[in-house]
C-alpha cells in the first residue's frame, strides 16, 4: 500500500492546524516529523512539545525522524511524548540493534534512516526487524534540494531483499520528491512517500496532494 506523509518540516507553522486538518480530509495517513539536534545535521528543529501538540490534536500516523546522535538517548523520550514511528540513523548509532530493542519496548514501529552515501547492503542484517527502513533521496539537514537518482539504484536493491526473504518491511523516501519524480520513486519500490517542499507549493496543499494521488492511482492500476 502506497503511504503518503507530508513533511511539516516545509509548512507554515502559523496555520498548522488548519493544515492538519487538510491531511485529515484527505486520506493523508502520515505526518513526517524531522528532528534535527544542530550536530548530526546543522540545523535545529522541532522538540517534544511539538510532538505532544499534535498527538493532543490529531490520530494521524506520527512518523518521527530523528536527525541525531546516539538516539538511543533520545527514543525513551520521543516515544512516550506521541511518535508512533520512530526512525534513527544507521549514521549516528554503534549500537543500532540496542536502538531498535528501545523502539520495541514501547510497542513503537521501528525503522533506520540510511543517508545517500550510505550502501545499501549495510542494512540487509536489521531488515527482520524493523518495520520500515527510511532512504534519505537528498543530504539531510535541509529542505528543497533535488531527489539524487542513485537513490533509486538503493531503493531497489533493498526492495529485492525484501522480496526475496519474505519479508514486509516498508520503504519510505525522504527529500526531494514531487509530483514529476514520484513515478520513478514508486517504481523503484518506495512506498511510503515523504513531500515537503512539493506540497506547500504556492500554499496550494490540496491541489498539490491531488497531483500526488493522482500519480499513486495511475501507478496501482
Amino acid at each position: 500500500m502506497i503511504k503518503l506523509a507530508p513533511s511539516i518540516l516545509a509548512s507554515n507553522m502559523m496555520h498548522i492546524e488548519n493544515e492538519i486538518r487538510i491531511f485529515e480530509r484527505m486520506n493523508v495517513p502520515y505526518i513526517h516529523i524531522d528532528i534535527m539536534d544542530g550536530l548530526f545535521v546543522p540545523n535545529f528543529s522541532f522538540g517534544t512539545s511539538a510532538i505532544e501538540n499534535l498527538r493532543r490534536n490529531t490520530s494521524l500516523v506520527l512518523d518521527v525522524h530523528l536527525m541525531a546522535y546516539d538516539p538511543i538517548k533520545h527514543i525513551s523520550t520521543f516515544c512516550k511524548c506521541g511518535a508512533d514511528i520512530i526512525s534513527f540513523h544507521l549514521e549516528a548509532t554503534s549500537k543500532p540493534d540496542k536502538a531498535i530493542e528501545c523502539i520495541k519496548e514501547y510497542g513503537k514501529k521501528a525503522c533506520i534512516t540510511l543517508n545517500p552515501a550510505t550502501d545499501a547492503e549495510l542494512i540487509f542484517p536489521y531488515l527482520d526487524r524493523l518495520d520500515q527502513v527510511l532512504i534519505m533521496g537528498v543530504v539531510p539537514g535541509f529542505g528543497g534540494q533535488e531527489l539524487i537518482v542513485g537513490t533509486l539504484d538503493k531503493i531497489k536493491k533493498i526492495k529485492n531483499y525484501i522480496k526475496e526473504h519474505g519479508l514486509s518491511t516498508d520503504i519510505e523516501i525522504d527529500g526531494g520528491v514531487n509530483a514529476s519524480n514520484i513515478r520513478s520513486v514508486l517504481k523503484a519500490g518506495a512506498n511510503v512517500i515523504v513531500v515537503g517542499s512539493y506540497i506547500y507549493k504556492d500554499y496550494r496543499i490540496e491541489d498539490n496532494i491531488n497531483k500526488i494521488y493522482g500519480v499513486f492511482k495511475e501507478f496501482e492500476k
